[in-house]
């Protein structure tokens, strides 16, 4: 008769936590999901470039721990090298240089964590999952028809693929129809085709010798001074030659410029008995990390002409040039190539 009172009321407390009026759990899970949004925005805010107030996916830091992207950091170096003055930080103004600034391998891996939404579906994702999902498993990603070789110029999500695949009108399409899409395959084949032939019969002249230089920057002695870069001489063909470059062919004010390039030009410093013919090609060096999309260039020097014009180096993008400007040295490897006479 005792314990009857008492398994009653363990009975009546369980059927308390059990009969939670659902308004009240609702509101519970709001506000732990609130919490959880309100935790990831202020995370974001606390991991965020100091300069973009973008999540960094490579992380530096300066010597006070305030962090940039790589992108932002190359480019506070890259206009302090234009502007020639000292980099520093957007925060605390304490000098930063690639040997006083760290990476933040704490942050990058935090970072990696935090969710994204998917470009395409607006999906909510790890940032570390987010490429392969946006590359391999997002039914939204932009695809193209597999006929688009034979001028099929659909475009469209990829749920929609197969469905437009099954129905494509261009595998029946008679071959006068598709021959304008394959003679532009043809053409942009033909033309890798030849720069490579070009080079292998560059390879077999008699004279070939390459250099592996590097191009330092240095300031003009004009009034308002200007950045260049320069090599120190080199020997080629018993000749001897510098490489001289500039900033987007020495425009007055690259540091306000949004897109920045490098412009180089081949310098004969010897005196000629017989013009000289040459081809160079310029390469990444083998202690650089230049992107470089080799091109060949060809130059007749005598006594008259002993510079050629500047040329663009060809590097992928402005970023590119950032990185390049934001070091101490460019390294590059110069190739030439002597034509007989």
């Amino acid at each position: 008769m005792e314990r009857t009172p008492l398994s009653v009321a363990l009975s009546a407390e369980e059927m308390d936590e059990d009969c939670e009026p659902q308004k009240k759990k609702i509101r519970t899970e709001d506000l732990l999901s609130d919490f959880g949004n309100k935790l990831e925005y202020r995370l974001s805010g606390i991991l965020c470039c100091t300069v973009c107030l973008d999540l960094p996916k490579t992380c530096f830091q300066c010597v006070n721990g305030h962090l940039m992207c790589a992108g932002c950091f190359n480019h506070l170096l890259a206009d302090a090298r234009l502007k020639d003055e000292t980099a520093t930080c957007p925060n605390c103004r304490c000098e930063i240089t690639k040997s006083s600034c760290c990476r933040n391998l704490a942050v990058e891996k935090a970072v990696s964590e935090l969710p994204t939404a998917c470009q395409y579906c607006q999906k909510q994702l790890p940032r570390t999952v987010l490429e392969w999902h946006e590359r391999e498993l997002c039914q939204e990603r932009p695809s193209t028809c597999k006929f688009f070789r034979i001028g099929c110029p659909w475009r469209g999500p990829f749920h929609e693929l197969q469905e437009h695949e099954d129905e494509c009108i261009y595998p029946g399409k008679p071959g006068r129809d598709v021959m304008e899409a394959l003679y532009l395959m043809d053409e942009k084949q033909l033309a890798e085709i030849k720069r490579y032939e070009n080079l292998f019969s560059l390879l077999s002249f008699e004279k070939v010798t390459f250099n592996d230089l590097q191009l330092r920057p240095y300031r003009s002695d004009d009034f308002i001074t200007k950045l260049f870069y320069e090599t120190s001489r080199f020997s080629a063909f018993s000749q001897q030659w510098v490489v001289k470059a500039r900033v987007n062919s020495d425009s007055k004010n690259p540091s306000q410029s949004t897109r920045r390039s490098l412009h180089f030009q081949l310098v004969l410093k010897s005196r000629l008995a017989s013009p000289l013919k040459v081809y160079f090609v310029v390469l990444k060096g083998p202690f650089g990390d230049i992107r470089v999309n080799p091109a060949i260039f060809e130059f007749e020097f005598n006594n008259d002409k002993l510079e050629t014009d500047y040329q663009e180096l060809p590097i992928e993008d402005s970023l590119e040039c950032n990185k390049l400007l934001a070091s101490k040295a460019i390294n590059l490897r110069l190739i030439l190539f002597q034509v007989s006479q």
